[in-house]
């Protein structure tokens, strides 16, 4: 993966615009999660159609289309705020017109389905963005304070290291340029101009509501790809509400993902603090970091 692009750090008083590019949202919590960002001292602006509905979706594809291209071209806008996931980016990601993105960069932020504007922002356009928790859930109780802190912090320029307990004991350090987000959107992308390129990067992969079968399936399909060959590292974030099918899968999400890539000489992490769980740590997408891993202690810094 060649070296990306990583935007202008935020600064108090700039202006940050939250837009719905895929499912819908109410006002309340937009209008709560506003006041927050308001809170952290940027001005805030809200997209004409956020709060629209067009079935599953915060809008028909012209009107999300339209609220983040105009955020995308607004100079004065340093950071877009995706709303919240659920499905809707790929419908629109090959419309948006990022042409000046290069020379004007700016940070954009979500996770889930917004995994797929990560990856099209790294491979189309060389930008660094940041898979991080969501305006849906900033007034979440359920969340750690940290879900939203490390969003700032790592807006600023000063991100933390991210540490944590991987569920095997290992000795290593590796570093690379991070890639991934959630399983489900990843495989989607295979065959696409945004597929990522995963030739010695640290991929991170998270999911939440599939099958068992599914994620033995999705992941098969990346080894098939050679998606998983030449890792640096992989880490496993949160795995959560996977489910049985109607013939129970005799296998956790864990033996799963070493069964598929276990034969490969590259470390593999579990636990990650990152996802659709509690603790939802701010991820760099397309930034160079390093994994240390000391026992069971786990770190992942930014380089």
């Amino acid at each position: 993966m060649k070296q990306l692009i990583i935007p202008p750090y935020l600064e108090k008083g700039d202006r940050i615009a939250i837009v719905s590019p895929s499912g819908i949202i109410e006002k309340e919590v937009v209008v709560k999660a506003a006041k927050m960002l308001s809170g952290e001292g940027y001005d805030v602006v809200i997209g004409d159609n956020v709060y629209n509905q067009s079935g599953c979706f915060a809008g028909t594809d012209g009107e999300r289309l339209d609220d983040f291209q105009k955020a995308t071209d607004d100079l004065s806008v340093k950071a877009v705020f995706c709303s919240r996931g659920g499905y809707g980016m790929s419908r629109i990601i090959d419309r948006i017109d990022f042409t000046g993105i290069r020379k004007n960069p700016k940070w954009y932020v979500g996770f889930s389905d917004i995994t797929v504007l990560h990856l099209w922002l790294n491979k189309i356009c060389g930008v660094v963005s940041l898979h991080a928790e969501m305006p849906l859930n900033y007034s979440n109780p359920k969340k750690t304070p940290e879900s939203f802190t490390s969003v700032m912090r790592a807006l600023r320029g000063e991100p933390e290291p991210i540490a944590w307990k991987s569920s095997h004991d290992a000795h290593f350090t590796v570093e690379g340029p991070v890639t991934g987000g959630n399983l489900s959107l990843i495989y989607s992308l295979t065959g696409t101009p945004g597929e990522p390129d995963t030739e010695g990067a640290i991929l991170f992969i998270e999911e939440v509501g599939e099958y068992y079968y599914h994620l033995d399936r999705m992941l098969t399909s990346l080894r098939l790809t050679g998606r998983l060959r030449n890792l640096a590292a992989l880490i496993v974030g949160g795995m959560e509400k996977i489910e049985q099918g109607s013939i129970k899968y005799n296998k956790s999400a864990e033996e799963i993902v070493l069964d598929i890539v276990g034969h490969y000489s590259y470390p593999v992490l579990f636990n990650f603090p990152s996802g659709h769980i509690s603790d939802n740590r701010a991820v760099y997408i397309g930034r160079r970091a390093r994994v240390v891993q000391k026992g069971l202690e786990a770190s992942l810094s930014w380089l």
